[in-house]
């Protein structure tokens, strides 16, 4: 299976988030996952930082912020470089969506939990 190193933007400590459980499932699935979120903490092995780092090779965004939350962070995902960003349900955000395709971003209304378990990640 090709690895596809992924951003948990939203990420959270807390284990009734979906951003959390993302984490353990990614990593379940053999994906490498570097995480931001409000609060610094640990999911599994993954450290969740609070400030914008320049992560090298990111493939894959997955979005657990709501559309206010993630305008803070539309220059920052833009300058990654990522091949697609996830919009999980709550996350929909028509503007980045835009700004996406404006630059060669794939946008992606779906949830990363269930493109894991379809095969379809």
């Amino acid at each position: 299976m090709e690895t596809k190193k992924t951003l948990v933007l939203g990420a959270s400590e807390n284990p009734a988030r979906y951003s959390n459980l993302a984490i353990h499932r990614l990593l379940s699935h053999g994906q490498p996952v570097v995480a931001i979120g409000s609060r610094k903490g640990k999911v599994a092995s993954v450290e969740i930082g609070t400030e914008k780092e320049p992560f090298e090779n990111i493939d894959t965004v997955t979005m657990y912020l709501n559309p206010a939350r993630q305008r803070q962070y539309y220059d920052y995902i833009l300058s990654l470089h990522p091949k697609r960003i996830i919009f999980n349900p709550g996350a929909e955000n028509e503007e980045l969506e835009e700004l996406a395709r404006e630059n060669g971003i794939l946008p992606l209304e779906a949830c990363t939990l269930v493109l894991l378990n379809t095969g379809q990640f």
